[in-house]
C-alpha cells in the first residue's frame, strides 16, 4: 500500500508517495531525481530526528499507510553532505502561522451553527 511522505530540508518541501516496501536506498533515488543531490549525498532522518537506516524499507522504519496519509503525509527530514565531507546540521524552517479570518468569513461562521428553541446546535 501507499505512504504518503513529505520530505523537508530548510525552506523546502517534497510531497511524494511511495509504497511501504520501498526502500530508504530507493526513496534517496527519488529525492534525487528532483533535487539532483546523489543519494550518497543524503542522509534522512524520520520523525525522531534519527537517521534511517538504507537497508530498511519504510514500513521497517514506521512509515506505514496508518501513519502516512494523503491527507496527512508523514514528515521526513534530509541533511546534504558539505564540501567538507561530513553532513550539514538538521535544519527545517517552520511554516508561517495561517493568517486570521477576515470578519465576513467569522460572521458567516456564526451564522452557520445557531441555537435552536430546544437548546440544541443545529448547522444550516
Amino acid at each position: 500500500m501507499d505512504v504518503f511522505l513529505m520530505i523537508r530540508r530548510k525552506n523546502c518541501t517534497i510531497f511524494t508517495d511511495a509504497k511501504e516496501t520501498t526502500s530508504v536506498a530507493e526513496l534517496k533515488k527519488m529525492i534525487e531525481g528532483i533535487t539532483k543531490v546523489a543519494p550518497e549525498d543524503q542522509l534522512l532522518f524520520n520523525w525522531k530526528q534519527e537517521p534511517m537506516d538504507e537497508k530498511k524499507n519504510l514500513q521497517d522504519n514506521g512509515y506505514t499507510p496508518n501513519t502516512a496519509r494523503a491527507q496527512c503525509p508523514a514528515q521526513i527530514n534530509i541533511a546534504y553532505r558539505q564540501s567538507d565531507g561530513e553532513f550539514e546540521p538538521l535544519d527545517i524552517v517552520s511554516y508561517s502561522p495561517a493568517p486570521e479570518l477576515p470578519d465576513v468569513m467569522k460572521a458567516s461562521q456564526q451564522e452557520a451553527s445557531h441555537v435552536s428553541s430546544g437548546g440544541e446546535a443545529q448547522t444550516a
